[in-house]
């Protein structure tokens, strides 16, 4: 085999376990908290003087971070399928 096809092989295998465990560490992130039980049994809980406050989400130098890692993925994803498609076209001559 090929040493470059190897070495190939095995930064994609290392770039798809990189993927999984990325995704596997951003899991908690989405998590939902357990409900609250302010009222006990049968009396609902009071609505007396609740705000709501809106705290958290991401900052935008985070989004921002994001869509430039994915904007480099998929040129490269392009780029390297392109090459290899590239590669098993026929040549054809006319005559």
């Amino acid at each position: 085999m090929n040493p470059i096809r190897r070495l190939r092989r095995f930064a994609a295998v290392l770039a798809g376990l990189a993927a999984a465990l990325v995704s596997f560490s951003a899991a908690p992130a989405f998590a939902v908290p357990p409900p609250s039980h302010e009222g006990s049994a049968g009396t609902p809980p009071s609505s007396a003087g609740v705000h709501t406050v809106v705290v958290g989400g991401t900052p935008g130098w985070q989004i921002a971070l994001i869509a430039i890692g994915a904007a480099l993925v998929a040129a490269t994803t392009a780029i390297l399928l392109d090459r290899t498609l590239a590669g098993r076209r026929r040549v054809t001559t006319s005559a």
